[in-house]
């Protein structure tokens, strides 16, 4: 990659979370003027802002931002002075430099499994965010080009998966992709789930349906051999139930898309790790 904006580019594309350094202002004899950027990843960096004490300190800091997970922009005032030691040495130049460290942090996807009515209004509404959102159905016939075409025009990446057993995308996903199960068949949703829970790399699991679903599934996924911690993994019913409630308790596939869709965005529920 030539520069820190191809690595950008290339590390959203790769799912892996960087910060980009900029140079906010620069007094005196700084090595870089204001605006010169790099891009740090947990194990590399592209671009420069200077080099020798300024760079490593910086390094060190980005590096720690992207160990705690922050998603908080930090800005860093440095000295350039023969007085000013750090870990990383001395850096003379005489000059004072402002840093601004921007984490950016991977893309969320989002598999829905079912473009019935609620997945075909949860998918309008998620196009319009940021997001990799797969689109996953056992009918060619709703994840045609057709079909689709009118999810297509929203900041989203949207990636259509037809297929007659459709657990078998499970492990096609993302790491951490957050799965949505809504198909047209309780057994297809069962077997989806039975796949998930057995999946290591997917992140949070929600299943349409009602308690008396969720009792029946926990109970079945117990046969087959699933502890309860990890079937406890499993939300059901999914949507956030002040919006439900807000709407006065309204079950329409607008409204609970909706109630899905603030879950999913607020990432309130979603893992912390994935294994």
């Amino acid at each position: 990659m030539s520069d820190w904006l191809d690595a950008l580019g290339a590390l959203r594309h790769e799912r892996e979370a960087a910060v980009l350094v900029t140079v906010a202002a620069a007094r005196g004899h700084a090595p870089r003027e204001a605006g010169a950027k790099m891009v740090v990843s947990a194990a590399a960096t592209w671009g420069s802002i200077g080099g020798g004490n300024l760079e490593e300190t910086a390094i060190a800091r980005a590096r720690s931002l992207l160990s705690s997970g922050s998603l908080i922009p930090v800005q860093v005032e440095m000295s350039l002075s023969d007085k000013a030691r750090t870990e990383h040495g001395r850096q003379c130049c005489g000059g004072e430099v402002s840093l601004l460290l921007e984490p950016v942090p991977v893309r969320p996807a989002v598999a829905i499994f079912g473009l019935g009515h609620v997945g075909q209004e949860l998918a309008r509404v998620l196009v319009r965010h940021d997001v990799e959102l797969h689109l996953v159905d056992s009918r060619a016939s709703y994840v045609s080009g057709e079909a689709i075409a009118p999810l297509l025009e929203g900041p989203a990446t949207v990636v259509a998966h037809h297929a007659p057993l459709p657990e078998i995308t499970l492990g096609e996903l993302p790491r951490g992709t957050d799965v949505l199960i809504m198909s047209h068949d309780h057994a297809e949703d069962f077997a989806l789930c039975d796949a998930a829970l057995r999946c290591g790399h997917l992140g949070s699991i929600g299943l349409i349906g009602s308690s008396a679903k969720r009792r029946r599934f926990e109970q079945s996924l117990g046969i087959e051999g699933h502890a309860p911690d990890a079937i406890a993994r499993i939300r059901c019913p999914i949507g956030e139930p002040t919006v439900v409630e807000g709407l006065g308790g309204v079950k329409r596939p607008a409204a609970i898309a909706l109630a899905v869709a603030v879950e999913v965005l607020s990432g309130a529920r979603r893992a912390a790790d994935v294994s």
